[in-house]
Formats: structure tokens, sequence, C-alpha cells
């Protein structure tokens, strides 16, 4: 188990200790003294674990991520749009649809 998570945990049993010593009445003298050993060494467990704990790497800033939108520069649009003016020019000598691949029907 990881420091970490065995110091959270001891910390929990910790308080439950707590609530319940705090529940019990002060004629059970026995049982309040037994619990509070328990208390006593639970924390001394959670010292402990404390320092032996390394202490948590620095964690790398995040990568700030691309934005949502990403937008084409004016030359982008421009290669895009020749592309295109290209390949549909090349389907139509093929005589196919530049969009479905289709061979092109003759309308009346």
């Amino acid at each position: 188990m990881k420091a970490k998570k065995a110091v959270k945990r001891l910390t929990r049993v910790e308080a439950l200790l707590s609530n319940v010593i705090d529940g019990f009445a002060a004629g059970e003298r026995a049982v309040k003294e037994l619990l509070d050993n328990a208390k006593a060494a639970v924390v001394r467990a959670r010292k402990t674990l404390n320092l032996k704990a390394p202490p948590a790497a620095e964690k790398k800033p995040p990568v700030r991520a691309r934005s949502a939108k990403s937008r084409l520069t004016a030359e982008g649009r421009k290669k895009l749009s020749l592309a295109a003016k290209k390949r549909w020019a090349e389907a139509k000598r093929k005589g196919v649809s530049a969009v479905t691949g289709r061979p092109l029907t003759k309308t009346a």
C-alpha cells in the first residue's frame, strides 16, 4: 500500500476511534483506556508514515491544449480550393461524379 493511502486510512481510523471514545460513558474506564491506547498507537503510526513518505514529485504544468476551433489560414484555404478544383476537373474529364465517383449520366 502506498504511504499516502495508508496515512489517509489511519487518519480515518483515528477519527472513528475519537467518536467511539467520546460515546463511552465515564463509568467504562477500562474500555476507554484501551481505546485511548489504540488511538495513541494509530497516531504514532501515522506520524511514522509521514516521516518516511517521500515528498511528492512536482508535476509538470499541463501542456496547453489546442483551442477547440482550429482556423484555416488564408493560404491554407486557397490551397484547399485549388485542390478541390483540380479534383473536379479530373473527375469531369473521366466522366465521373467528383462527389460519388459514379459515372455521369446525361439528362434530357
